[in-house]
């Protein structure tokens, strides 16, 4: 029987510097394309996963302007995140320098909690997709900005479940994890970390991080195979990164550093002020 747990959603951090990000904007922008991606259909339900059933809780009020993580699945500037984090949104922009650059399109699936992202934003390094399932107990490795800090959360695969947003009926499948160690140390919220990828030890992003239970220390990601049929969906990656192996902590937070400092994995903002929508970015 599925088992119900209480679970928080992780986009909302940092007003502050969402503000700085959309400073000093003087081109203007066209409106942003949404478009869904919906596999679902009477003719091919999609599987349930799992016994333990998780709730994330909806933010109340609706959507408001917010921080997450994204990153590059292709050099010329698809980018994954979660679609909590641009669902609702006016505008959303990927963090270039001090400002944001406005996305032109973003295709969010109905069936993960997963949204691609195209920006004229490249990236010289993408990560690799995989559709392939991990093995339980073996490590993962969650990349970010909780709290708007770079963070590598460690943790190790429980199994499969099924999680539901609110109150919507519809469940989707999800992957459960214990966390084990962040580097650098400490135990405040995962918020922000939303959208940032979870690697496996053989070097594949096997997910993007959608929510957390804070009381109970496990970190839920989407299922592989519904990150590659969004990715495919979308037709915006032409290329097949080479996955190495992570041979543990120190070479998992070893990359996590160069991949920040190259911009390959990168905050993402939220904002849904309608007033503002004209301004441009810097």
């Amino acid at each position: 029987m599925a088992r119900k747990q209480g679970c928080s959603c992780l986009p909302f951090a940092l007003g502050a510097l969402l503000l700085l990000a959309w400073a000093m904007q003087n081109l203007a922008v066209p409106p942003l394309q949404v478009e869904q991606f919906d596999p679902r259909s009477p003719r091919r339900p999609m599987p349930q996963w799992g016994d333990e059933q998780f709730v994330i809780e909806d933010r109340p009020g609706g959507p408001a302007d917010s921080m997450g993580t994204a990153f590059a699945v292709d050099r010329d500037g698809a980018w994954l995140t979660a679609e909590h984090v641009t669902h609702g949104c006016t505008r959303v922009g990927l963090e270039d320098g001090r400002f944001a650059r406005p996305v032109a399109r973003v295709l969010e699936s109905r069936e993960a909690d997963a949204a691609m992202v195209e920006a004229d934003l490249a990236s010289p390094d993408a990560l690799p997709l995989a559709d392939a399932m991990p093995q339980p107990g073996t490590p993962g490795y969650h990349m970010g900005f909780p709290a708007g800090e770079p963070t590598l959360v460690v943790s190790e695969f429980i199994g499969s479940a099924s999680a539901r947003r609110g109150r919507s009926e519809l469940t989707q499948p999800v992957l459960a994890w214990a966390e084990r160690g962040r580097v650098p140390a400490g135990n405040g919220t995962l918020s922000g970390i939303s959208g940032g990828p979870i690697l496996a030890e053989d070097g594949h992003v096997v997910g993007v991080n959608s929510a957390a239970t804070d009381r109970r220390g496990r970190i839920l990601t989407t299922a592989p195979d519904a990150v590659v049929r969004l990715a495919t969906a979308s037709r915006a990656i032409d290329e097949r990164p080479v996955a190495y192996p992570i041979a543990g902590i120190s070479d998992a937070s070893a990359r996590f550093a160069a991949w920040l400092d190259q911009g390959v994995i990168r905050r993402i903002f939220c904002d849904v002020d309608e007033s503002r929508s004209g301004l441009g970015g810097g």
